[in-house]
């Protein structure tokens, strides 16, 4: 039976329907959802990048409050839905934090869009979705395609 199910987000259109996706799955099944935000570690080099307001901040910072504005929205579908919901934030790998967290939280599914490159360029660009589920973890995994 699925009762925690694991969202990755990044704030992409393709994140956001893996996200809508599993709230219609965690209101069939009663589930609750746990909505997870990586930032990725190799994106963290000692600089600073202006915001908005020409305010200079440290790039972390930066990353911390785009992750946390990507899990707000989602809470708030997951709420509006009645669904149950977790936030997290980490910094790391993608795809080994997204295992480490679906099993953590005794996640029974993890629930990852894909922006539906072909293989080669999954590749060379690198491609979270792809890593998942090719580690090595007993959590299903089901893929929300464009």
């Amino acid at each position: 039976m699925v009762s925690k199910i694991l969202v990755p987000t990044d704030g992409s259109k393709a994140a956001l329907r893996s996200l809508r996706y599993a709230i219609g799955l965690a209101e069939q099944l009663k589930a609750e959802i746990i909505l997870l935000s990586v930032i990725d570690k190799s994106s963290l080099i000692p600089q600073t990048v202006p915001t908005s307001s020409n305010i200079i901040e440290p790039i972390e910072d930066f990353l911390k409050n785009a992750a946390q504005e990507y899990l707000n929205e989602g809470e708030k579908l997951c709420k509006k839905s009645g669904i149950p919901v977790k936030t997290v934030i980490r910094i790391g790998r993608p795809v080994d934090e997204i295992i480490k967290e679906a099993e953590k939280f005794s996640a029974d599914l993890i629930v990852i869009g894909s922006r539906g490159r072909s293989a080669i360029k999954a590749v060379v660009l690198g491609s979270v979705t792809f890593g998942v589920i090719n580690k090595e973890t007993k959590i299903p995994v089901l893929v929300v395609r464009k």
